[in-house]
C-alpha cells in the first residue's frame, strides 16, 4: 500500500532568517579575509629586507645593486611590483636584463645579464655600444674589460645589420695583417671602413654576399700589386672597391690605378 508523505512547507520568515544568517556570515567572512590581508600587507614582517642577486657580474656587484634599486622599490612581499622592479634593475648601467620574483618571506631573487660590448657605436664623442645581440645601450666607457674595439655607425636602427656586416668583413681581411678600426653605412647604404693603419676603403652598396666579395678580391690581388712598387699592406693610403671589375688604389709614396681588366685578371688567378 503507497502512501503519500506531503512536503513540508518552510515558513517565509524562517526562510528570510536563513538567508540572513548566510549573508551576515559571509560578509564577516570577507571582512576577516580583508583584515587578514590588509594586515599582511602592512605588517613590518613582510617588508622587502633581502634581495640577493644572480649572474655573472663584471661591471656591477651585488652589494651596489641592492644600494641603488632598493630605495626606488615600494611596497612589500605581496604588494611590489615585480614589473617596476625590473624595469629598475634594468636601468642600471651595463644591465641588459634582469629577471625578479617573490622569495618568501620578505625577499627578491633577481637574475642579472650584464652586456658584453662588441664595438662602440656611434659617433667618436658618443658613449654608446653596441653588444653581441646588435643592441645599443650606453655606459661609462672607463669601465670597458676590453680593448681595441672597431667603432661602428650607421643610421638609428641599423646596428644589428652593421655588425653582421662588420664580423663577415673582419677574418675576410686577416690576410692583410691589418685591423678592421671602423666601419660606417651611410644613409644611402654606402660602406666605409677604415683599418687600424688609417687606410681608407670604399666599398659602396650592395648585399653583404656582394660587399664580401669585393673585399675578398682586393685582399687576393692587393700583394701582387704592392709587391711592384717594394711596400705591404701596410703602405696602402686608400682604395675605391665601388668599381664592378677592378679597384683603384693610393699606397704611401706612391699614386697608382690598376685598370678593371688587369685586375679581374689577377682576381681569376
Amino acid at each position: 500500500m503507497n502512501r503519500n508523505h506531503p512536503t513540508a512547507v518552510v515558513p517565509f520568515d524562517v526562510k528570510l532568517m536563513n538567508i540572513t544568517a548566510t549573508v551576515m556570515f559571509m560578509g564577516c567572512l570577507t571582512a576577516c579575509v580583508m583584515a587578514v590581508g590588509w594586515w599582511l600587507m602592512r605588517t613590518p614582517a613582510f617588508n622587502i629586507g633581502r634581495i640577493v642577486v644572480e649572474g655573472e657580474l663584471v661591471h656591477n656587484n651585488a652589494v651596489t645593486l641592492r644600494a641603488n634599486v632598493a630605495p626606488v622599490l615600494k611596497g612589500n612581499f605581496f604588494t611590489v611590483d615585480l614589473k617596476a622592479a625590473q624595469h629598475a634593475f634594468e636601468q642600471v648601467p651595463w644591465v641588459q636584463e634582469a629577471q625578479v620574483r617573490r622569495e618568501y618571506p620578505n625577499g627578491l631573487r633577481v637574475a642579472l645579464k650584464e652586456h658584453v660590448a662588441e664595438a662602440f657605436w656611434g659617433a667618436e664623442t658618443g658613449t654608446g655600444l653596441v653588444n653581441k645581440a646588435g643592441e645599443v645601450f650606453e655606459a661609462n666607457l672607463g669601465e670597458l674589460d676590453r680593448e681595441g674595439l672597431p667603432r661602428l655607425q650607421g643610421p638609428e636602427g641599423s646596428a644589428p645589420r652593421v655588425l653582421q656586416m662588420y664580423r663577415a668583413l673582419e677574418p675576410a681581411l686577416k690576410p692583410l695583417d691589418v685591423a678592421l678600426d671602423s666601419l660606417t653605412l651611410d644613409a644611402r647604404g654606402s660602406w666605409t671602413l677604415v683599418l687600424d693603419n688609417d687606410a681608407l676603403l670604399e666599398l659602396g652598396g650592395g648585399t653583404t654576399e656582394d660587399i664580401l666579395q669585393r673585399v675578398q678580391r682586393f685582399v687576393r690581388t692587393l700583394p701582387q700589386i704592392t709587391s711592384q712598387y717594394k711596400r705591404s699592406a701596410a703602405a696602402l693610403e686608400s682604395a675605391d672597391l665601388r668599381y664592378e671589375d677592378g679597384y683603384a688604389l693610393r699606397l704611401k709614396g706612391v699614386t697608382t690605378g690598376t685598370s678593371a681588366p688587369a685586375t679581374a685578371a689577377r682576381a681569376r688567378r
